[in-house]
């Protein structure tokens, strides 16, 4: 009898040699439990608790090696698991519905591409529904607020010339003219030309905070939002960073978002890159997420950022 249990557990390791990755560990643990019950029943010799021992073996070792991680497909198969088996299909993620508020999860890492870690970002700021109108808005009271507006023309009274009329009023033969300063003379006064002035035009806070909000959101729902543990850098050297920019994928511009004072080494390493730039928590605006394909902030920036937007706003 202990000769036949033995052939039994060896025919099932062959089943599971066969098998390969496939198996999970749950299969593999239910498959011992049943085996343990039934065979333990029938006799108690050495053989069958050594082969139950072998089996627990085998399914701890093709357990470790993470079969569950794997999709197998006919073709990448190799034989090694019944065609029959597997389907043919493809198998299609269903993607991401942006603008649920819900809070992401993102790998945290650094500039040597280390894991650090994951960091949850809240979903009422990286996951808003996108408004191309609120950022239209935003991005034109940005560009207008900074426009220093000194531009200048002078008037009949500011342009240097003589005040003598330039000619006789009748008998000439020509237009009647009092002055050669005038705006249809060459050298003379423009009319109605501009004048120092500010260009800026009042947009509520409101407005502007979901304005930040759903450059955020664009940025993480297109997976251009990098999370860092922290913006230090080893070295001053512009290598490093050039050499990190190099090894990301569709990226021509970056922008770093560090949550206090930007370091001196990063200043140092980034200050002649046209194609990196490096602002503080509080200095982060609309514009400048969309100037820049790629957004690198880390978990200082990121909870600052999150604590101003829940902050009330004041009147």
């Amino acid at each position: 009898m202990a000769i036949s249990v033995s052939r039994r557990l060896l025919r099932s390791m062959e089943s599971l040699s066969t098998f390969g990755q496939c198996n999970s560990l749950c299969t593999m643990s239910q498959s011992f439990y049943n085996s343990h019950e039934i065979y333990g029943r029938v006799n108690g010799s050495s053989s069958v608790f050594a082969g139950c021992s072998t089996l627990l073996k085998a399914g701890s070792f093709l357990a470790s090696r993470g079969f569950c991680s794997s999709i197998l497909t006919p073709e990448s198969s190799n034989a090694a698991f019944p065609s029959h088996l597997l389907s043919a299909k493809p198998v299609v993620l269903e993607e991401r519905k942006i603008g649920l508020l819900q809070d992401l999860m993102i790998p945290v890492t650094n500039f040597q591409n280390e894991d650090k870690g994951f960091m949850v970002l809240a979903g009422d700021v990286f996951d808003v529904p996108i408004r191309k109108d609120i950022i239209h808005r935003v991005v034109r009271w940005q560009l207008a607020k900074r426009q220093q507006g000194t531009h200048s023309t002078k008037t009949i009274s500011e342009v240097s010339g003589t005040g003598r009329k330039p000619w006789n009023q009748k008998g000439t033969g020509r237009a009647r003219h009092g002055t050669l300063r005038g705006p249809q003379f060459r050298g003379g006064a423009a009319m109605h030309g501009p004048k120092p002035r500010s260009h800026a035009f009042k947009l509520n806070k409101k407005v502007r905070r979901l304005g930040l909000k759903i450059a955020l959101s664009a940025r993480a729902a297109e997976g251009k939002l990098l999370i860092f543990d922290n913006l230090d850098v080893t070295t001053h050297k512009t290598k490093n960073i050039v050499k990190y920019v190099n090894g990301m994928e569709n990226t021509k511009k970056l922008l770093l978002v560090d949550g206090g004072p930007i370091d001196e080494k990063l200043k140092l390493a980034t200050q002649n890159l046209h194609y990196v730039n490096v602002l503080p928590s509080i200095g982060l605006n609309v514009y400048d997420i969309l100037l820049h394909d790629t957004l690198v902030m880390s978990r200082d920036a990121v909870e600052r950022i999150v604590t101003r937007m829940h902050t009330p706003i004041s009147r």
